[in-house]
């Protein structure tokens, strides 16, 4: 975890300064368009697009995939609950941002709040247990190691840690949609949203290991995830658990927020160039890039 707070320091002090440079937004396309050419401009473009389509169907699947830890017999309607998420997301942005906005705040904060108390109470149990804190639950044993370690393996680990950084960018990219001062609030708003991803991926990366909480596989039975381990190791399964899991299930399942809000605005900056149909830069009745969010 140690490289991914890494790679989130060097990527907040980018975007403080592409913020200053770009105040009417700039992503990593304007970014490149503007000082790389078209060819990286491009790349960088393909990439973010692809990034948004899986920050939509990771962060909803993770959600769900909270709730089915709760509750293991929604475990065979899986897919169909990520569906059904995915629809509600869609109406939502197509309604326009501000409703959106609203009913995502409320869930927001919930989150913040448990996944901070459970990070706080476990360190509290560690440091008066002496290092070695008895789970409140009792936890599934690891499974069975069905790989060495290889550099192959280490890339994995890396590339699923770097989900951290989702949604970073989209800062920089609705600098406009911040009030005056714009660039000042986009700053203070980038270093908030760092400063929370760098504690609590730190604080559940040592706890995990700490507690010696190990992955279950998806869609078995008995599945159950990292967040749902941990909490249920602090807390028990009690009120607070399933409080926690539902903050769990409505934040990241509604983090396809993140996306729907950026890959609309990417896709109307790449069309202004002539590089995807000009349709995608049309706004709808509720002035909001109805194209890009039925493509997304």
């Amino acid at each position: 975890f140690r490289s991914i707070i890494t790679l989130l320091v060097i990527v907040y002090f980018s975007y403080r300064q592409t913020i200053a440079a770009y105040p009417s937004g700039g992503g990593s396309y304007t970014v490149a368009r503007f000082n790389l050419g078209p060819s990286a401009a491009l790349l960088a473009a393909a990439a973010l697009l692809a990034d948004y389509i899986l920050t939509a169907a990771v962060g909803i699947s993770a959600g769900v995939g909270a709730l089915v830890s709760a509750v293991p017999s929604l475990l065979p309607h899986t897919v169909s609950l990520c569906v059904g998420i995915l629809i509600l997301v869609t109406i939502l942005n197509l309604r326009g941002l501000r409703e959106a906005g609203t009913v995502f705040a409320v869930p927001t904060y919930l989150f913040l709040g448990t996944l901070l108390i459970t990070i706080a109470a476990g360190v509290l149990r560690v440091l008066l247990s002496g290092g070695h804190p008895v789970p409140a639950a009792s936890l599934p044993p690891p499974p069975r190691v069905t790989a060495a370690v290889s550099y192959w393996l280490l890339l994995k680990v890396f590339a699923s840690g770097c989900t951290a950084l989702t949604g970073v960018e989209a800062v920089s990219n609705g600098v406009k949609a911040f009030r005056e001062p714009a660039v000042e609030n986009a700053r203070r708003t980038l270093t908030v949203i760092i400063l929370l991803l760098a504690i609590l991926l730190a604080g559940i990366s040592y706890l995990v290991n700490v507690y010696g909480i190990a992955a279950t596989d998806p869609g078995q039975p008995g599945y159950q995830s990292v967040l749902s381990l941990l909490t249920a190791a602090v807390f028990g399964k009690g009120v607070f658990y399933y409080v926690t899991m539902a903050s769990v299930l409505f934040v990241l399942s509604l983090s396809a927020n993140t996306a729907f809000a950026d890959f609309p605005r990417l896709c109307r900056a790449i069309a202004q160039n002539n590089y995807l149909p000009h349709v995608f830069g049309y706004r709808g009745r509720r002035l909001v890039y109805t194209y890009g969010i039925v493509a997304l």
